[in-house]
């Protein structure tokens, strides 16, 4: 197994990934092989992983009581 990276292009109604040759020639893959690809894409979105939370409570006060329980101050 090999990693590379590459970029997501729009091919019609579709996007494709371009595979380079090196790739092929060191897995020793050919026309029609079946292959898995792990999608991941590089840079999250962290307005939608963080941002997209409402807290009941202020963050200082969030930060406090997990100083309070982590350090027990």
């Amino acid at each position: 197994m090999i990693e590379i990276r590459t970029k997501l292009r729009k091919w019609g109604n579709s996007f494709g990934v371009v595979v380079p040759q090196k790739a092929i020639i060191d897995e020793d893959a050919k026309e029609g092989d079946e292959i898995t690809i792990l999608f991941k894409k590089r840079k999250p979105n962290l307005r939608k992983l963080y941002g997209a939370h409402r807290f009941n409570k202020p963050v200082e006060q969030l930060m406090k009581e997990m100083d309070e329980d982590l350090y027990d101050i």
